[in-house]
Protein backbone atom coordinates (compact mmCIF):
# COMPACT_ATOMS: atom_id res chain seq x y z
CA UNK A 1 0.00 0.00 0.00
CA UNK A 2 1.24 3.54 -0.64
CA UNK A 3 2.21 5.66 1.76
CA UNK A 4 0.78 9.12 2.28
CA UNK A 5 4.12 11.29 2.86
CA UNK A 6 2.19 13.95 5.32
CA UNK A 7 -0.08 11.56 7.08
CA UNK A 8 2.76 8.41 7.40
CA UNK A 9 5.91 9.62 8.02
CA UNK A 10 6.85 11.39 10.99
CA UNK A 11 9.24 14.72 10.85
CA UNK A 12 11.44 15.32 13.33
CA UNK A 13 12.51 19.13 14.04
CA UNK A 14 15.91 21.15 13.57
CA UNK A 15 16.83 23.97 15.52
CA UNK A 16 15.88 26.30 12.87
CA UNK A 17 12.63 25.52 12.67
CA UNK A 18 12.37 23.06 9.48
CA UNK A 19 10.71 19.64 9.78
CA UNK A 20 13.16 16.87 8.22
CA UNK A 21 11.06 13.60 7.44
CA UNK A 22 12.69 11.22 9.58
CA UNK A 23 12.89 8.29 6.93
CA UNK A 24 14.43 8.64 3.47
CA UNK A 25 15.91 6.82 0.82
CA UNK A 26 19.74 6.84 0.47
CA UNK A 27 21.35 6.50 -2.65
CA UNK A 28 24.88 5.21 -3.42
CA UNK A 29 28.00 4.68 -5.98
CA UNK A 30 27.67 1.27 -4.08
CA UNK A 31 25.32 -0.92 -5.60
CA UNK A 32 24.55 1.30 -8.97
CA UNK A 33 22.06 3.86 -9.62
CA UNK A 34 18.55 3.07 -10.42
CA UNK A 35 16.08 5.64 -12.27
CA UNK A 36 13.55 3.56 -11.91
CA UNK A 37 13.69 2.56 -8.29
CA UNK A 38 13.75 6.63 -7.41
CA UNK A 39 10.70 7.29 -9.37
CA UNK A 40 8.73 4.31 -7.80
CA UNK A 41 9.74 5.67 -4.18
CA UNK A 42 8.92 9.32 -4.87
CA UNK A 43 5.56 8.75 -6.95
CA UNK A 44 4.40 4.91 -5.30
CA UNK A 45 5.97 5.05 -1.98
CA UNK A 46 5.66 8.49 -0.69
CA UNK A 47 8.95 8.93 -0.10
CA UNK A 48 10.11 12.40 0.13
CA UNK A 49 13.44 12.64 1.57
CA UNK A 50 15.85 11.55 -0.69
CA UNK A 51 19.39 11.45 0.37
CA UNK A 52 22.90 11.68 -2.09
CA UNK A 53 26.02 13.06 -2.22
CA UNK A 54 28.45 14.80 -4.55
CA UNK A 55 30.96 11.15 -4.13
CA UNK A 56 27.72 9.07 -5.41
CA UNK A 57 28.45 10.51 -9.24
CA UNK A 58 24.33 10.56 -9.34
CA UNK A 59 23.23 14.15 -8.71
CA UNK A 60 22.21 14.64 -12.54
CA UNK A 61 20.43 11.24 -12.25
CA UNK A 62 18.44 12.17 -9.42
CA UNK A 63 17.33 15.48 -11.15
CA UNK A 64 16.22 13.68 -14.27
CA UNK A 65 14.56 11.58 -11.72
CA UNK A 66 12.44 14.03 -9.56
CA UNK A 67 11.73 15.65 -12.84
CA UNK A 68 10.69 12.70 -13.72
CA UNK A 69 8.40 12.31 -10.60
CA UNK A 70 6.53 15.12 -11.40
CA UNK A 71 6.76 16.47 -7.92
CA UNK A 72 7.13 20.39 -7.13
CA UNK A 73 10.68 21.10 -5.32
CA UNK A 74 8.98 22.13 -2.41
CA UNK A 75 7.29 18.82 -1.99
CA UNK A 76 10.92 17.22 -1.23
CA UNK A 77 13.75 17.31 1.11
CA UNK A 78 16.89 16.67 -0.98
CA UNK A 79 19.90 16.35 1.31
CA UNK A 80 23.39 16.57 -0.23
CA UNK A 81 27.06 16.58 0.75
CA UNK A 82 30.60 18.08 0.20
CA UNK A 83 33.21 15.94 -0.85
CA UNK A 84 36.35 16.24 1.63
CA UNK A 85 38.71 16.98 -2.11
CA UNK A 86 36.11 20.11 -2.47
CA UNK A 87 37.13 21.46 1.49
CA UNK A 88 38.11 25.41 1.95
CA UNK A 89 35.69 28.29 1.97
CA UNK A 90 35.83 29.05 -1.79
CA UNK A 91 35.96 25.35 -3.23
CA UNK A 92 33.17 24.57 -0.87
CA UNK A 93 31.27 27.26 -2.21
CA UNK A 94 31.51 26.45 -5.82
CA UNK A 95 30.83 22.62 -5.35
CA UNK A 96 27.60 23.09 -3.64
CA UNK A 97 26.32 25.71 -6.59
CA UNK A 98 27.97 23.24 -9.12
CA UNK A 99 25.95 20.44 -7.25
CA UNK A 100 22.71 22.37 -7.56
CA UNK A 101 23.31 23.29 -10.82
CA UNK A 102 23.74 19.37 -11.59
CA UNK A 103 20.73 18.67 -9.89
CA UNK A 104 18.45 21.50 -11.40
CA UNK A 105 18.05 23.00 -8.29
CA UNK A 106 17.57 26.30 -6.82
CA UNK A 107 18.95 25.24 -3.10
CA UNK A 108 19.64 22.15 -0.95
CA UNK A 109 17.10 21.69 2.35
CA UNK A 110 20.55 20.08 3.98
CA UNK A 111 24.23 20.19 3.02
CA UNK A 112 26.49 18.22 4.54
CA UNK A 113 30.30 18.15 5.14
CA UNK A 114 30.73 14.15 4.51
CA UNK A 115 33.64 13.81 6.25
CA UNK A 116 36.29 15.18 9.26
CA UNK A 117 39.36 14.86 7.61
CA UNK A 118 39.97 17.14 4.34
CA UNK A 119 41.89 15.71 1.58
CA UNK A 120 43.66 18.94 0.49
CA UNK A 121 46.65 19.89 2.32
CA UNK A 122 48.42 22.94 3.79
CA UNK A 123 46.41 23.35 7.35
CA UNK A 124 45.38 20.74 9.98
CA UNK A 125 41.97 18.99 10.00
CA UNK A 126 40.41 21.70 12.67
CA UNK A 127 41.70 24.91 10.32
CA UNK A 128 40.33 23.03 7.07
CA UNK A 129 37.00 22.45 8.70
CA UNK A 130 36.44 25.75 10.38
CA UNK A 131 37.41 27.65 6.55
CA UNK A 132 34.70 25.19 4.83
CA UNK A 133 32.00 25.53 7.64
CA UNK A 134 32.15 29.47 7.36
CA UNK A 135 31.58 28.84 3.54
CA UNK A 136 28.42 26.48 4.72
CA UNK A 137 27.22 29.67 7.24
CA UNK A 138 27.42 31.90 4.36
CA UNK A 139 25.22 29.27 1.67
CA UNK A 140 22.77 28.75 4.84
CA UNK A 141 22.64 33.00 5.26
CA UNK A 142 22.30 32.95 1.14
CA UNK A 143 19.21 30.47 1.43
CA UNK A 144 20.92 28.14 -1.28
CA UNK A 145 21.46 25.67 2.35
CA UNK A 146 17.94 25.37 3.99
CA UNK A 147 19.95 23.57 7.03
CA UNK A 148 23.72 22.90 7.05
CA UNK A 149 25.24 19.92 8.62
CA UNK A 150 27.96 17.02 9.21
CA UNK A 151 28.55 13.70 8.30
CA UNK A 152 30.82 11.13 10.62
CA UNK A 153 31.78 13.92 13.12
CA UNK A 154 32.32 12.32 16.71
CA UNK A 155 32.14 14.69 19.83
CA UNK A 156 35.53 15.84 19.31
CA UNK A 157 35.30 17.40 16.12
CA UNK A 158 31.63 18.85 17.12
CA UNK A 159 33.32 20.34 20.04
CA UNK A 160 35.86 22.07 17.79
CA UNK A 161 33.35 23.45 15.06
CA UNK A 162 31.54 25.01 17.90
CA UNK A 163 33.85 26.83 19.14
CA UNK A 164 35.55 28.01 15.93
CA UNK A 165 32.44 28.82 14.52
CA UNK A 166 28.83 30.81 14.87
CA UNK A 167 26.31 28.20 13.62
CA UNK A 168 25.88 24.59 14.92
CA UNK A 169 25.67 22.13 12.77
CA UNK A 170 21.92 21.35 12.68
CA UNK A 171 22.18 17.51 11.71
CA UNK A 172 25.18 14.78 12.11
CA UNK A 173 24.63 11.44 9.84
CA UNK A 174 27.06 8.88 10.90
CA UNK A 175 26.40 5.14 10.54
CA UNK A 176 23.83 3.62 13.06
CA UNK A 177 22.56 0.09 13.46
CA UNK A 178 22.55 -2.56 15.93
CA UNK A 179 25.62 -3.45 16.18
CA UNK A 180 26.94 0.19 15.85
CA UNK A 181 25.26 2.60 18.92
CA UNK A 182 27.24 5.54 19.58
CA UNK A 183 25.06 6.52 22.45
CA UNK A 184 27.62 8.97 23.65
CA UNK A 185 27.78 10.70 20.97
CA UNK A 186 23.88 10.45 20.08
CA UNK A 187 23.61 12.07 23.57
CA UNK A 188 25.93 14.93 22.69
CA UNK A 189 24.23 15.87 19.54
CA UNK A 190 20.58 15.67 21.61
CA UNK A 191 22.15 17.88 23.88
CA UNK A 192 23.42 20.51 21.78
CA UNK A 193 20.53 20.77 20.08
CA UNK A 194 21.74 18.82 16.73
CA UNK A 195 19.74 16.29 15.01
CA UNK A 196 21.01 12.60 14.70
CA UNK A 197 20.84 10.86 11.29
CA UNK A 198 21.50 7.45 10.93
CA UNK A 199 23.05 5.82 7.74
CA UNK A 200 23.30 2.25 6.85
CA UNK A 201 20.44 1.20 9.24
CA UNK A 202 20.42 -2.88 7.99
CA UNK A 203 24.11 -3.34 8.37
CA UNK A 204 25.05 -3.58 4.55
CA UNK A 205 22.59 -6.55 5.07
CA UNK A 206 24.52 -7.95 8.21
CA UNK A 207 21.46 -7.89 10.28
CA UNK A 208 19.78 -10.41 7.96
CA UNK A 209 21.55 -13.35 9.43
CA UNK A 210 21.40 -12.21 12.94
CA UNK A 211 18.96 -14.75 14.82
CA UNK A 212 17.84 -12.37 17.18
CA UNK A 213 16.83 -9.62 14.81
CA UNK A 214 15.27 -12.91 12.97
CA UNK A 215 13.39 -13.26 15.89
CA UNK A 216 11.77 -10.47 16.66
CA UNK A 217 10.62 -9.86 13.12
CA UNK A 218 8.94 -13.27 13.39
CA UNK A 219 7.27 -12.11 16.34
CA UNK A 220 5.96 -8.98 14.38
CA UNK A 221 5.30 -10.55 11.43
CA UNK A 222 7.96 -8.45 9.66
CA UNK A 223 10.89 -8.70 8.08
CA UNK A 224 14.27 -8.30 9.67
CA UNK A 225 14.81 -5.02 7.56
CA UNK A 226 11.43 -3.66 8.94
CA UNK A 227 12.04 -4.32 12.45
CA UNK A 228 16.12 -2.56 12.28
CA UNK A 229 14.19 0.54 10.46
CA UNK A 230 11.37 0.85 13.22
CA UNK A 231 14.26 0.43 15.88
CA UNK A 232 16.26 3.48 14.70
CA UNK A 233 12.98 5.48 13.90
CA UNK A 234 11.48 4.59 17.01
CA UNK A 235 14.91 5.46 18.78
CA UNK A 236 14.03 8.94 17.48
CA UNK A 237 16.92 9.03 14.49
CA UNK A 238 16.23 10.49 11.15
CA UNK A 239 16.99 6.86 9.30
CA UNK A 240 18.40 6.36 5.51
CA UNK A 241 17.96 2.48 4.43
CA UNK A 242 18.87 2.67 0.60
CA UNK A 243 17.97 0.36 -1.84
CA UNK A 244 17.60 0.09 -5.48
CA UNK A 245 15.12 -2.67 -5.57
CA UNK A 246 11.64 -1.93 -5.99
CA UNK A 247 10.18 -4.07 -3.28
CA UNK A 248 12.73 -3.67 -1.03
CA UNK A 249 11.94 0.33 -1.15
CA UNK A 250 8.03 -0.91 -0.50
CA UNK A 251 9.16 -2.60 2.79
CA UNK A 252 11.81 -0.48 3.92
CA UNK A 253 8.80 2.19 3.83
CA UNK A 254 6.25 0.40 5.89
CA UNK A 255 7.83 0.96 9.30
CA UNK A 256 4.89 3.08 10.57
CA UNK A 257 2.29 0.88 11.06
CA UNK A 258 3.67 -1.17 14.11
CA UNK A 259 5.59 -0.76 17.61
CA UNK A 260 8.10 -2.24 18.98
CA UNK A 261 7.83 -3.22 22.47
CA UNK A 262 10.25 -2.15 25.14
CA UNK A 263 11.70 -5.18 25.97
CA UNK A 264 12.01 -5.45 21.92
CA UNK A 265 13.96 -2.11 22.16
CA UNK A 266 16.20 -3.09 24.94
CA UNK A 267 17.24 -6.91 23.09
CA UNK A 268 18.02 -4.78 20.38
CA UNK A 269 19.85 -2.31 22.20
CA UNK A 270 21.96 -4.81 23.35
CA UNK A 271 23.33 -6.00 20.35
CA UNK A 272 26.43 -3.47 20.36
CA UNK A 273 29.77 -4.70 19.51
CA UNK A 274 31.19 -1.77 17.94
CA UNK A 275 31.41 -2.94 14.36
CA UNK A 276 31.64 -0.55 11.42
CA UNK A 277 30.37 -1.44 8.09
CA UNK A 278 31.63 1.74 6.43
CA UNK A 279 33.81 4.43 6.83
CA UNK A 280 35.39 4.72 11.00
CA UNK A 281 36.05 8.16 11.50
CA UNK A 282 37.62 7.40 15.33
CA UNK A 283 40.96 8.35 14.22
CA UNK A 284 40.34 11.36 12.15
CA UNK A 285 41.95 14.05 14.34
Amino acid sequence: MPLVPHLSCPTVPLSNGLHVPILGLGTSHDGGYSHDAIVYALTECGMRHIDTAKRYGCEDKLGKAIKDSGLSRSELWLTDKLWPGDYGYKAAKKACLDSCSEMGVEYFDLYLMHWPESLRRGCSNREMRAETWRALEELYKEGVCRAIGVSNFLVHHLEELKDDCSVVPHVNQVEYHPFQQPNHLMDYCRKEGIVFEGYSPLAKGQIFSNPIIRQIAEKHARTPAQICIRWSVQNGVVTIPKSIRRDRILENCQVFGFQLEEEDMVTLGGLHDGRHVSWDPTNVE
